[in-house]
């Protein structure tokens, strides 16, 4: 059975060698979407935030911060493995902070690798402004240690990317927005891929070399696309179309490292282990982070799982339900302590 600390462990371990070798410590930068983020939407005008009960509940000082969880996200349980602090959000700090120097997360809800996705939720950081954000960043630390220290602190930094549910939940399978009506499903993914692209080309150029990718999880088994099943099951067409956008991304990472110099992309395919943690919730529950907390966990209804996932869990005494109002829905970004914590311990 795949395990997810097995997926993305292979990568860290890989990454804590090489960087040990030069006797440094870890800097990483994060750029993603709701998955990932620490607090940048709330500082902006923003329809998809977080910072709010119960949000943050599991977190230190069990207060909202801006995560779209009730406790760490996965790039905060890979910093902690790491052995460092989870980098700040980029728009708490300011310009010359020399926070910067330590690692900044730039992720932000709603965010994608397309430019109109999450158009709705009015303002949010796209790949592409995370990624001008990091060329003010460089250029701050340039100022602060030289161009030279500069280039070789971005070139052995750690940059962590998890793009493309927004794509597809909050724009192309939207049925009144424009890009589910423009293209095939075929047109759509070599449009993200196409971007994706010219993204990790931009990133390379800005200094970046060992870049991780998050694939997609099976986004057809998420309550907005059950719905459309009469029998409330998962959309095999929607899992599909994800599995092949993650096959593209595992393609083109392999096309860049060949292209880009010292390139080191690595792709860590999640779907399976979300999937099997799905189709068997308790195999992972009983053993898990859930029934090992004072608190038991916190799931929101209408998230990830639905209800099967909840009946189950309620069965076996280990969740209590918070209801969150239903227009703030975030896909995908339900219970991640639930998800990543347990397989990290």
């Amino acid at each position: 059975m795949v395990n997810l600390a097995q997926v993305l462990g292979f990568f860290i371990l890989g990454i804590v060698v090489s960087v040990a070798s030069a006797g440094e410590s870890v800097v990483t930068y994060v750029f993603g979407d709701s998955l990932t983020e620490v607090g940048n939407n709330n500082y902006l005008q923003s329809l998809a935030k977080s910072n709010y009960p119960f949000y943050g509940i599991d977190y230190e000082g069990g207060k909202a911060t801006g995560r779209f969880t009730n406790g760490r996200t996965i790039g905060d349980i890979i910093s902690a493995k790491l052995g460092i602090q989870s980098p700040p959000p980029y728009l708490s700090l300011a310009p010359n902070d020399d926070a910067i120097l330590k690692g900044v997360n730039y992720a932000s809800g709603g965010a994608g690798i397309l430019n109109d996705t999450g158009l709705y939720f009015i303002q949010r950081m796209t790949f592409d402004d995370q990624i001008k954000s990091f060329e003010k960043t460089k250029e701050a630390i340039k100022s602060k240690i030289g161009e030279e220290a500069a280039e070789k602190h971005v070139n052995e930094a750690v940059y962590f990317i998890g793009m493309g549910s927004n794509d597809y939940v909050n724009n192309f399978l939207q049925p009144f927005l424009a890009a589910g009506q423009q293209y095939t499903h075929d047109e759509f993914v070599e449009l993200l891929t196409s971007t994706l692209g010219e993204q990790f080309t931009s990133l390379h150029q800005l200094g970046a070399r060992k870049m991780v990718f998050h694939g997609l999880a099976p986004l057809g088994c998420i309550p907005s696309q059950r719905v459309k099943s009469t029998r409330g099951i998962c959309l095999k067409h929607v899992n599909l179309w994800v599995q092949e956008f993650n096959s593209k991304v595992k393609q083109l990472a392999a096309t860049l490292n060949k292209q880009l110099p010292y390139a080191q992309i690595s792709f860590a395919d999640t779907y399976p282990i979300v999937l099997d943690l799905i189709e068997n919730p308790t195999a992972y529950v009983l053993e898990g982070y859930v029934c090992q907390t004072q608190s038991c966990a916190r799931i929101e209804e209408s998230m990830f799982f639905g209800m099967h996932f909840i009946q189950q869990m309620q069965q076996i005494k280990c969740l209590q339900i918070e209801f969150f109002p239903p227009y703030l829905i975030r896909p995908l970004a339900l219970h991640q302590h639930l998800l990543f914590e347990s397989f990290f311990q």
